[in-house]
């Protein structure tokens, strides 16, 4: 006899059941996986949409940059040729010039008046190349500067005012007594070269007096701190040629010709002109 299987009535709609599930379940699980996949793609594709529209981007803005930069290399171009440039007087006036010429004193003042060009008086420069730096002392031109100097005697009063910031002088004269008092404004006369000094004579213990002399022509002179240069004020350009020559030759005097490579005469807006020592 073959085998007998057993079934028993009412369990054929559990079984049923069980397999309609089981089935349900699977088609859940694809339309997940392919619904992954569509999503998978779409970010693909939108990246790969993007990709070139930030690239097209990138390239629209290059041009806009290389102008900018363009025009900043224009403008500064532009200014660095405009600060080089010589106005047409000063260019004809250095055609006047023989740069290889040592002129005379006299030749000098004689050119030098020729070569104004300036509706105002010009200041009468002297620019002087020393053998050694640290080079400094006081005299009195003759004929004065032309300009009108202003000189301070050291008081309470007046060192208030510069601790406000106002200075109303030229030239600060003080008594050794009151250096201890200026020094609390040494960093505000110091770097413009006021503050008393016993080697230009702005330091005495008779000031009134000492401030007459410089008012009456007096100036100290003292080489560059880093170079053997000195620049003077020698005059104006409408001083006759003789009260140039004499402020000129007390200048040189003072300065001792044996410490003096070379000389240079320039007014405010001339080219210079090289001198004989």
């Amino acid at each position: 006899m073959g085998k007998i299987r057993v079934k028993t009535i009412g369990d054929e709609g559990l079984e049923e059941q069980n397999k309609k599930n089981a089935k349900l379940k699977r088609e859940e699980k694809k339309a997940r996986l392919q619904s992954s996949e569509i999503t998978d793609e779409n970010k693909t594709n939108e990246s790969e949409l993007l990709e070139p529209m930030e690239k097209n981007e990138t390239a629209k803005e290059t041009p806009v940059k290389t102008e900018d930069s363009k025009e900043k290399k224009q403008k500064k171009d532009k200014f660095a040729k405009k600060g080089n440039s010589r106005s047409a007087n000063y260019t004809s006036n250095a055609m006047q010039i023989d740069k290889n010429k040592l002129y005379s004193l006299a030749e000098g003042i004689e050119l030098l008046k020729k070569l104004k060009t300036a509706k105002f008086d010009e200041t009468v420069e002297l620019h002087i190349n020393t053998t050694e730096s640290g080079i400094s002392g006081t005299m009195t031109l003759p004929h004065g500067t032309g300009k009108e100097i202003r000189v301070a005697v050291a008081s309470d009063e007046i060192i208030s005012e510069v601790e406000k910031g106002k200075i109303n002088f030229d030239i600060l004269i003080a008594t050794p007594s009151q250096m201890p008092s200026l020094a609390k404004v040494a960093k505000i006369l110091g770097p413009r070269g006021l503050m008393p000094n016993p080697k230009n004579g702005t330091i005495s213990d008779k000031p009134e007096e000492a401030a007459k002399k410089f008012q009456g022509g007096q100036i100290s002179f003292k080489t560059e701190s880093k170079l053997p240069l000195i620049h003077l004020t020698v005059g104006k350009i409408s001083f006759e040629n003789s009260k140039l020559k004499e402020n000129i030759t007390t200048t040189i005097s003072s300065v001792k010709k044996n410490r003096i490579k070379s000389m240079t005469l320039k007014s405010t807006m001339s080219p210079g002109i090289k001198l004989q020592v």
